[in-house]
């Protein structure tokens, strides 16, 4: 299958690309500089130069392919409500072009507010679109007519050397000498390894049913203490809780992000996509840090 990758030489993306090639699958990476062109190219796959904000290499792109994976988003949180509505602008400009062509798009979405109290499963919607919560990934994917269309919720996806929002909490422990949680530190959030996410994103490609939602999600609630705990060990540094009235200083954008549970099941992925997660856990990485 041919498909269009956006995000192609991100931190998944640059995970995904060797997958597809590896099963046989022709990849078409969207790349917005050299070095990441460069990198598609020797990597094996053709190249589509572009952004998220060019809305005509993405039809360009999702024109020539059976399939999109779309993986950008701009991670710049501070712009969050602006990055969302390019996200959403993105979703329906490949969506038009592959419309009643029987071709697949793929959506990354996340697990935050899909459902409070419990671990959040396939069958829960995503949170309405709203200014508290602006993310309208699913919501565009959803209005698309005659696309074959499934969502990707992501955990925070890791490695040694990235590990999603936690990413931010490690720079934070870096320049503040010091590992910190909220409170009492019981806030929870899923996780998964970079490679087994790539493998999710295959596996649905091939596999998926049209209108599905996928958990990424390997491990599925590990209390923020601990993960604070595991950075403070994989840095040599003390570890200390943040007051509640004191979180915006300490941790800025990052704060309303620790008092959201982003927990979820992946039992549903699982069992209909075949799909068991393999790679190392999150803590496991995060005690890695000062080797990485």
């Amino acid at each position: 299958m041919r498909v269009f990758v956006t995000g192609a030489t991100g931190f998944i993306g640059s995970a995904l690309v060797p997958e597809l090639l590896k099963a046989g699958h022709e990849v078409l990476g969207l790349a917005r500089s050299d070095a990441g062109a460069k990198w598609l190219a020797e990597a094996g796959a053709e190249v589509q130069r572009g952004d998220l904000e060019d809305l005509d290499s993405l039809r360009r792109g999702a024109a020539s392919a059976q399939a999109v994976i779309h993986l950008a988003f701009i991670h710049d949180f501070q712009k969050f409500r602006q990055n969302c509505e390019i996200d959403r602008r993105a979703i329906e400009a490949m969506g038009a072009v592959l419309a009643g062509q029987d071709r697949t798009l793929i959506v990354t979405s996340g697990l935050a507010l899909a459902s409070r109290g419990r671990l959040a499963t396939e069958d829960d919607p995503s949170e309405p679109v709203s200014e508290n919560f602006p993310r309208a990934s699913e919501a565009a994917a959803a209005g698309l007519q005659g696309v074959r269309t499934m969502v990707v919720r992501l955990p925070q996806v890791h490695d040694r050397r990235k590990q999603g929002l936690i990413t931010w909490l490690v720079q934070l422990a870096k320049e503040k000498g010091v590992s910190a949680y909220l409170g009492e530190g019981k806030t929870r959030w899923a996780a998964a390894h970079v490679s087994d996410v790539a493998r999710l994103y295959r596996l649905a490609m091939e596999k998926g049913e049209s209108g599905a939602r996928y958990h990424a999600v390997a491990e599925e609630e590990i209390p923020l203490r601990q993960i604070a705990e595991a950075i403070g060990q994989g840095l040599g540094l003390p570890v200390a809780s943040v007051a509640p009235e004191d979180a915006l200083a300490h941790f800025g954008w990052l704060t309303r992000f620790l008092t959201w549970d982003l927990t979820g099941s992946s039992a549903k992925t699982r069992k209909e996509l075949g799909w068991d997660p393999v790679g190392p856990d999150l803590i496991t990485d995060l005690a890695s840090l000062r080797f990485s």
